[in-house]
């Protein structure tokens, strides 16, 4: 970030309040300078001062609605969009927020309702589209969004779409594949991912490291446990201390009955979180099959320490129980 260009600004706002103290844009500006920094109390008495000044000032409700929907206040955030709304009706980003936060409330009708409005007004937002996009595939109509990521990818990606969006596209159509079952499908849109440049480490929703794992994770559930377990070591390769990537292998050399590997990812998975009831149950099955049962008991006792309401593993100590009692 250039810090000194925003610390120009930021001066040059403080003049113009002083010099022009009901000069309503001046305050929003700095308000954005605010927010930016994460100073989001500030900007929120920034964007107050705007409005104040100037009652029917739209965007200023529209920036202190993203502050608030930061902080979490979505009711506040919505009714700040809501009367942007009202004073510009035809501003496409309005609705687009305030899907996105119906749909953080879990209101996903409404949602859904102001993503098709802001594609109404602009065909070409393209968040908008994978807003509804994401709504859809939790409401599991996995074709509608699917079509609107697709949606996306037909807007011209020279002025629209950068490379992060396509990769996080790629993710998204490969997850909503996956969840509909089309595994095949899946694997062609995390290989996409995964071929495109540049690589972004940091975000799971872009990583390189996690394509990699959605892929195995497609590939097992494909049985083609060989190329899973490939991906799955590449994911382990790039991020070490990824724990789904183990757990998915360690499943993986189970499925293949290699079950000392697998008790070893699963041992990895405990190790970087002591508290996962399902790496002590899994690896308590994979112990009660090589006939370890004082093994397998602890596991499942432990599993049960951290959830004793887990079913499937008082079930399991259950069912080994029974097991000694004949023997």
């Amino acid at each position: 970030m250039n810090v000194i260009p925003q610390i120009l600004r930021k001066v040059y706002y403080y003049i113009a309040i002083r010099l022009k103290p009901n000069y309503a844009e001046a305050y929003c500006f700095r308000g954005s300078i605010y927010a930016k920094k994460g100073n989001y109390d500030k900007a929120i008495s920034d964007y107050n001062e705007a409005i104040r000044i100037k009652p029917n000032y739209a965007e200023a409700y529209c920036f202190r609605g993203s502050m608030y929907a930061k902080k979490g206040d979505y009711d506040q955030a919505i009714s700040d969009y809501t009367q942007a709304i009202r004073l510009d009706p035809n501003t496409h980003i309005y609705y687009h927020y305030r899907g996105n936060v119906y749909a953080k409330k879990r209101d996903y009708d409404k949602a859904i309702s102001d993503y098709n409005e802001a594609i109404m007004l602009n065909s070409d937002d393209k968040y908008a589209y994978i807003g509804r996009g994401n709504v859809y595939r939790v409401k599991k109509d996995y074709n509608k969004a699917i079509a609107d990521y697709e949606s996306v990818l037909r807007i011209d990606r020279n002025n629209y779409i950068t490379v992060y969006d396509l990769i996080g596209l790629y993710h998204k159509r490969g997850d909503a594949y996956a969840e509909k079952g089309d595994y095949g499908r899946a694997i062609s849109n995390y290989t996409q991912a995964i071929q495109l440049e540049p690589h972004y480490e940091d975000d799971e929703e872009c990583a390189y490291w996690c394509a990699y794992h959605k892929r195995g994770d497609a590939y097992a559930k494909k049985g083609d446990y060989e190329r899973a377990m490939s991906d799955f070591n590449e994911a382990i390769r790039i991020k070490p201390n990824y724990a789904e990537a183990y757990r998915n292998r360690g499943v993986a050399y189970g499925k293949k009955s290699d079950y000392d590997r697998a008790i070893s990812d699963f041992t990895e998975v405990i190790r970087l979180n002591p508290n996962d009831e399902w790496a002590y149950f899994g690896r308590g099955i994979l112990y009660y099959r090589k006939g370890n049962y004082d093994q397998a008991l602890a596991d499942y006792e432990s599993a049960l320490r951290i959830d004793p309401n887990n079913s499937e593993a008082q079930k399991a100590l259950e069912t080994l129980k029974r097991k000694e009692q004949k023997q």
